[in-house]
């Protein structure tokens, strides 16, 4: 058996989806399963967010960005610091 042809990575995506959903089953019947809270929920888009928004800047620079998008992140208007929620100029 060549090495590519294991694991859960070479199986198809049902069979994978499979084996997920059994597992995810057995947590939440076990009670180990974790259960978002709005606040982890936002906090968990707000971060998925922002590594988009990052990788995207990275890879475009302002290339990719709208004339009026460049203007408003470039504007004098308050922003947030990421770390403490605090407004920053």
């Amino acid at each position: 058996m060549a090495k590519e042809d294991r694991g859960f990575a070479s199986m198809d995506r049902a069979k994978q989806r499979e084996i997920a959903s059994k597992g995810g089953k057995a947590a939440h019947q076990k009670g180990t399963a974790h259960e978002w809270t709005s606040e982890e929920a936002r906090e968990a888009g707000r971060k998925g967010g922002m590594a988009s928004h990052r990788r995207r800047t990275e890879l475009t620079g302002n290339q990719g960005m709208s004339e009026s998008a460049q203007n408003l992140e470039s504007s004098d208007m308050p922003r947030r610091d990421d770390d403490s929620g605090e407004q920053i100029r």
